[in-house]
């Protein structure tokens, strides 16, 4: 193993690094949604959705059959099919109850299926939930249809349901080759069955094959993580999601069963993360945004190329839609008005479904800087760069206004972390990995009581 040349200033990782901040996949983020957004607010968006527009779907799957320590999704254990079939049945409640609601058949140019594992679904159980959505939506031609994968539990069965349903792509969960890694997060997974489950559903018609790796995990080391790129490279999938593990075992107790002791300090992960960053772009990977990288030809690469990157709850995406439409327990969507959650507790959600509601929980509902600032942090997040008085101009101000209350700005200029010439922008190419703390510079709720975020590196 080489190790790649590292360019760190390790004051500017210890002052950054250790910052807990938003990943910015939303703005403003999940915490200040309130419960002043009801099922009554959003009844009304929904019959305010113009006529003709392009809507893009969520569905939420939140049941896993093991439990995997360093987990932050909204997900539950079982064992039986049973309370799978149940909430299934909730689901397709809830998606006739919103499209009535709507009072038109929307057009549909991407839909994701989320977890938890979705695949958790029996073959059948998936084909009878995709009858129903298109029966409710009129899918796109090109629709981009994907979904989560924990490859230990795909079966070929399923995998040729996914490709006979119209699945575009895949992204399977890998996080770790490493065993020591493995055992310390409760997921064993071998490379023998993620290369056949890969193999499974490329041959099942699924030609865009995602994979997720995580960094910052217990026992994990810089050799680990070249040797996870080096064998996932084998299988040579379209794109990789690499994250840092965010440890917070106050929000998610079974993180607890994690010792933090051997949890690897900032400047280990940030060696971590460009270890895996040096390799995918050396094999031929471009860097998308903070955290992705794909190959040349994949549609990721040209939209970052086109200025057309964005990025929502599932991370960076070529998905333009301003409306997405969230099913299923703890599901977000985003509409014209604003943010809507539903009731996180699988139980509780089915039973508002029993109870003819909507189970919205909670949401938010956007004033003009809310966009101006969510316009302003996604290029940001996306280019490395952002035109002020281009983005202002859109909202109808001017960049001074917003300047004088942006106070780190001062900061991280002083800092040689980013750079303004006229109204554009930069952060800095070597210290791109500190992006979300740019992009909080511009976060107006940055600061207040509640929220506990992951670290920024």
């Amino acid at each position: 193993m080489t190790l790649p040349p590292i360019q760190m200033r390790s004051d500017l990782n210890h002052r950054y690094g250790e910052e807990r901040l938003p990943r910015y996949t939303s703005y403003p983020t999940a915490p200040y949604f309130s419960e002043s957004i009801t099922q009554h607010t959003y009844r009304q968006w929904l019959a305010g959705i113009p006529q003709g527009k392009t809507v893009s779907l969520y569905l939420h799957i939140p049941f896993c059959q093991s439990m995997c320590w360093y987990c932050g999704c909204n997900t539950t254990i079982v064992r039986r099919n049973e309370p799978v079939a149940e909430y299934l049945a909730a689901l397709s409640q809830e998606i006739e109850r919103v499209t009535d609601h709507i009072g038109q058949r929307l057009k549909v140019g991407a839909v994701h299926f989320g977890g938890g594992t979705p695949t958790i679904m029996t073959p059948d159980q998936f084909s009878d939930l995709m009858t129903v959505l298109r029966q409710k939506f009129n899918f796109l031609s090109d629709a981009e249809i994907a979904i989560e994968i924990d490859p230990r539990r795909l079966t070929r069965e399923m995998s040729l349901a996914l490709g006979a349903n119209g699945i575009t792509r895949a992204s399977l969960g890998v996080q770790s080759f490493d065993p020591a890694v493995q055992q310390a997060v409760n997921r064993i997974q071998s490379f023998e069955d993620t290369a056949a489950v890969t193999e499974g559903l490329r041959a099942a018609g699924i030609n865009s094959i995602n994979f997720d790796l995580i960094y910052g995990l217990p026992h994990q080391t810089v050799a680990s993580c070249f040797d996870t790129v080096q064998k996932c490279m084998q299988l040579r999938p379209d794109r990789f999601a690499v994250f840092g593990y965010a440890h917070i075992p106050t929000f998610k107790k079974h993180q607890r069963k994690i010792d933090e002791a051997a949890l690897p300090d900032g400047e280990q992960r940030h060696l971590q993360a460009n270890m895996i960053a040096h390799c995918l772009t050396n094999a031929g990977y471009r860097q998308i945004g903070l955290d992705h990288f794909a190959l040349p030809a994949d549609s990721l690469t040209t939209a970052q190329a086109a200025g057309h990157l964005h990025r929502n709850f599932q991370g960076y995406t070529t998905d333009d839609s301003d409306i997405l439409i969230g099913f299923g327990a703890s599901a977000i969507g985003r509409l014209e008005q604003g943010y809507v959650q539903n009731e996180v507790a699988p139980l509780t959600y089915r039973t508002q479904i029993g109870n003819g509601n909507l189970p919205t929980r909670k949401g938010y509902a956007l004033s003009a800087d809310d966009r101006l600032r969510a316009d302003i942090i996604e290029r940001i997040m996306c280019d490395f760069r952002v035109d002020l008085q281009q983005v202002c101009a859109r909202h109808g101000t001017r960049p001074e206004t917003l300047l004088r209350s942006a106070d780190r700005l001062d900061m991280l200029i002083a800092d040689g972390i980013v750079r303004i010439e006229g109204s554009v922008l930069s952060v800095e190419d070597d210290t791109r990995h500190l992006v979300r703390s740019v992009a909080a510079a511009f976060d107006a709720y940055l600061g207040a009581p509640g929220p506990v975020y992951s670290r920024a590196v």
